[in-house]
């Protein structure tokens, strides 16, 4: 399947803009569906026409949901009658089909993709690219794919598709539903985007103390990057004695002992329906 025929939800979404945006650049033919005046308005202003989501998905082979993960359930369950045996849904986040919330249809292919955004290390010159913090419009970057259920060759056009939504792309990893949940939320939001808040408050509590805003600014995000490219081995290093005992000391004063159980499935399961609750 070359270029399949491709039905967008949620065209005129932040998400979703981008995506039709893209689809257009690689000259992927997509029937855009947006909802909302906002949308609508902010894809006229793109010169993308859209049109009512059963014309949309009639004779559609691949159905993108770029809707918000509170109401891909509901939404993908809305269209359900509407989409035919054999076309693949894609959605993108691991969220709502690692508990169980897409309809239940085995006559479908169910395709899952979610960007990496930009590498912290690369090696983007252009000025634009390198504050194209998110990618997927300048800077390049890697995506993680998963092909939920469908035949092994449906992989291909999934994975295809999803390089161009979210391109420019370099490698496009496959994992599963279980793992892809794991990477988000749990290690992007759970953890990751944790340990960043409480960063930038430590950032907030040196300025309150009174270091000055732009030292203390430029001094952690210069040790972040310095410090990232030793522990994630991009550069052959070690740290001092001292910052070791400083870093096991701050372990011990800042984390639980028993941190790591996010990441069991009843508590993945737990943090999805809470997050998916908002």
């Amino acid at each position: 399947m070359e270029n399949p025929v491709v039905a967008l939800i949620g065209a005129g979404g932040k998400m979703g803009l981008r995506i039709a945006r893209n689809l257009r650049k690689h000259g992927q033919e997509a029937r855009c569906v947006e909802i909302s005046e906002a949308g609508r308005a902010a894809l006229k202003a793109e010169g993308i026409e859209t049109v009512a989501a059963r014309q949309a998905l009639d004779g559609a082979q691949v159905v993108i949901l770029a809707v918000a993960d509170s109401a891909i359930e509901r939404v993908a369950r809305s269209l359900s009658e509407d989409i035919r045996p054999g076309t693949m849904v894609i959605t993108l986040d691991a969220a709502v089909p690692y508990i169980g919330g897409l309809p239940d249809r085995d006559d479908l292919v169910y395709f899952i993709a979610h960007p990496c955004h930009t590498p912290m290390f690369n090696d983007e010159v252009d000025p634009v690219a390198k504050r194209d913090f998110s990618a997927g419009t300048h800077a390049r970057q890697h995506i993680v794919c998963t092909l939920m259920q469908g035949p092994e060759e449906a992989y291909a056009l999934g994975e295809r598709v999803a390089r161009v939504i979210f391109a420019p792309v370099m490698k496009a990893h496959r994992v599963s539903v279980g793992q892809m949940a794991v990477l988000e939320p749990v290690l992007s939001e759970t953890v990751g985007g944790a340990c960043l808040s409480i960063i930038r408050e430590a950032m907030d509590e040196a300025i309150a103390r009174g270091v000055p805003a732009d030292a203390a600014r430029d001094f952690i995000l210069g040790h972040m990057y310095s410090m990232s490219s030793i522990i994630f081995e991009e550069r052959q290093g070690a740290f001092s004695a001292a910052a070791n005992l400083a870093i096991d000391s701050g372990r011990k004063a800042l984390f639980k002992d028993d941190w790591k159980k996010v990441f069991e499935p009843a508590s993945i399961r737990d943090s999805i329906k809470t997050l998916l609750k908002n």
